[in-house]
C-alpha cells in the first residue's frame, strides 16, 4: 500500500495473509534463508534477494530508521530474532533500487528524493502499509503489523516472510506512480514484481489469468514477469520510468510502452499460461507412467515377466 505525492490514499491492507486455498497452479519454490542462528546476516541476505553482487551498482541509500512501538509484543522479539533490523532494510533498498533503476550514474535513471526510510513495528490489523511521514512525502515510513509476524508467519518462515514484505513496502518508497493517476493494481503488481525478482516470493503465490489483468499483488506481479520475458530485460523499469513523466492514459500507455493494448497482451499472457500448465501436465504424466514402467518386472528379453498360475487355475 503506498502513498505517493498527490495520490488519494489506498486501503489500508498491502497483504492478505497466506490462504491454505491456494493450492493449483505453478508456484515459485522461495529460496530458503541459509542461516543457522535465526538472525539474516548481510551475506545471508544478499543470497535471499538474488540482486546484490560486488558488481551491483552503488546506490545511495537513505537514512533508515526503526522504531517498535510495544517490546513486550511477542511479535517484537520474533522480529528480532530472525533478522537484523538495519541490514534487513538496506538489503530491501538496494533491492529494489538494483531492479527498478538502471545505474545511479545513468542518465536515464531518476531516483526519487527519497531522504529516509522508517520501521514502525506495531500492533495493528493486517499486514503493512507505507506512507509519508508529518514532515513530507519524501521521508516515508513502513507500518509493519506485530501481530501478523507473531501468528501469521509460520517459524521456519520468519526471515524470509519479513524479508518479502519489507521489500515490497520498499518498492512503494521509491516507485513513480503518474501524478496519482496510475491504477492501485498496477502499483501493487509492480512491487510483487520487484519482490518475485529479489527471490522472496512466498509459497501460496501462484500463476493465474482469471479475472483482470490489474487486480495487483502477484496476480499482475506474474503478468508483469512475462512482459518482461517476452519483451526484455529492463521493460518494468522502462514502464516506471514512463509512469515518472506522464498521467496514465490505458491505450496511450501501453500501446507506447509495448506496443498493443493491455487486453490483448493479457490474453497473450493467457494463452501462454495455459500451455505451460498444459506442458507440466503432460511432464507429470510422463514421469508418473516411467515409474510406473519402472517397478514392472522384466525377463530376460526385456518384456514384462508373465505372472504363473497354480496348475488348477490354469
Amino acid at each position: 500500500m503506498t502513498e505517493l505525492p498527490g495520490t488519494s490514499p489506498l486501503p489500508p491492507l498491502v497483504f492478505m495473509p497466506a490462504q491454505s486455498t491456494h493450492t493449483a497452479g505453478p508456484a515459485p519454490t522461495p529460496t530458503p534463508i541459509p542461516h543457522s542462528t535465526g538472525k539474516l546476516s548481510v551475506a545471508d541476505s544478499k543470497s535471499s534477494t538474488g540482486s546484490a553482487s560486488s558488481k551491483a551498482p552503488k546506490f545511495t541509500l537513505p537514512k533508515l530508521r526503526f522504531e517498535i512501538r510495544d517490546l513486550n509484543h511477542p511479535g517484537a522479539e520474533a522480529f528480532l530474532e530472525a533478522v537484523i533490523a538495519s541490514r534487513a532494510l538496506a538489503t530491501s533498498v538496494k533491492s529494489v533500487l538494483e531492479l527498478l533503476y538502471h545505474s545511479p550514474d545513468s542518465p536515464t535513471t531518476t531516483i526519487p528524493l527519497t531522504r529516509s526510510v522508517t520501521l514502525i513495528l506495531r500492533s495493528m490489523d493486517g499486514v503493512a502499509y507505507t506512507t509519508g511521514s508529518d514532515l513530507d512525502s519524501d521521508h516515508k515510513e513502513i507500518h509493519f503489523s506485530l501481530d501478523y509476524i507473531h501468528k501469521a508467519i509460520p517459524a521456519s518462515r520468519k526471515a524470509h516472510e519479513i524479508m518479502g514484505v519489507l521489500t515490497h513496502e520498499m518498492v512503494h518508497c521509491y516507485q513513480y506512480n503518474a501524478f496519482g493517476t496510475c491504477p492501485g493494481g498496477l502499483i501493487e503488481g509492480i512491487a510483487d514484481w520487484v519482490r518475485l525478482n529479489a527471490n522472496l516470493s512466498p509459497p501460496h503465490w501462484k500463476k493465474e489469468a482469471t479475472g483482470k489483468w490489474d487486480a495487483g499483488y502477484q496476480h499482475t506481479g506474474y503478468f508483469l514477469e512475462y512482459l518482461e520475458q517476452r519483451f526484455g530485460n529492463g521493460t518494468i523499469r522502462r514502464m516506471n520510468e514512463k509512469l515518472r513523466i506522464q498521467k496514465y492514459e490505458e491505450k496511450k500507455f501501453w500501446t507506447e510502452l509495448l506496443g498493443r493494448p493491455v487486453e490483448q497482451l493479457w490474453g497473450d499472457y493467457s494463452e501462454a499460461l495455459e500451455k505451460e500448465n498444459k506442458k507440466t501436465e503432460d511432464d507429470e504424466e510422463c514421469v508418473m507412467i516411467e515409474k510406473q514402467d519402472a517397478s514392472t518386472p522384466k525377463n530376460v528379453e526385456g518384456s514384462a515377466t508373465p505372472v504363473m498360475k497354480p496348475k488348477d487355475e490354469r
